[in-house]
């Protein structure tokens, strides 16, 4: 049996990874609809197989730092760091990280919120992958982007499972590779 060529094992993926996200309408407000990974993170198979796409994408051994955002960005970032061979740095509401912290003030589509790394989280020249669960607005990866950068290290990419294109999230990331395993 021949080998499945990198696109069909994407198309693989995604097919599971479709088949797992459930929509749940009015959720966290009217009108929005929310995407639910939790039976994504509850298949053994799928959540295996989302990280290594996620690790797969740098390169086991390529960045120093994995800049997971909260809260579900931890849940993905956490494995990536551990598989990529790289530290774990979460990304936090504003008052939730002892110590000095940046700040970086975002817009959601449905409010406002500000971002926080703790200062010393990461070192200049370090190479950082930022990791999400949903990439919406692109605000809050824009914020965690904004901090890494202003820390001097260097953003290799943003990596999340699912983009909401019609939000248009990577506009607010010029320059950065974005890559996302699913797109709505």
């Amino acid at each position: 049996m021949a080998e499945p060529r990198p696109d069909a094992a994407a198309g693989l993926l995604s097919d599971l990874l479709r088949g797992l996200v459930r929509d749940v309408a009015d959720y966290p407000e009217p009108g929005v609809v929310f995407k639910d990974i939790a039976p994504v993170l509850a298949d053994r198979a799928a959540f295996a197989a989302v990280v290594d796409a996620m690790v797969g994408r740098v390169g086991a051994g390529q960045v120093d730092s994995v800049v997971g955002i909260e809260a579900r960005g931890f849940i993905l970032g956490a494995p990536v760091a551990y598989h990529a061979g790289a530290g774990f740095v979460p990304a936090r509401k504003k008052g939730k990280l002892p110590g000095p912290t940046l700040d970086s003030a975002y817009e959601l589509e449905y409010g406002s919120a500000v971002l926080s790394l703790q200062a010393d989280a990461v070192l200049p020249g370090e190479r950082v992958l930022v990791v999400d669960d949903v990439l919406a607005t692109g605000g809050t990866a824009a914020a965690a982007v904004d901090l890494v950068t202003r820390m001097g290290a260097i953003v290799v990419g943003v990596s999340v499972l699912i983009d909401l294109t019609f939000l248009h999230g990577p506009d607010r990331l010029p320059g950065v590779d974005v890559h996302a395993l699913l797109a709505y």
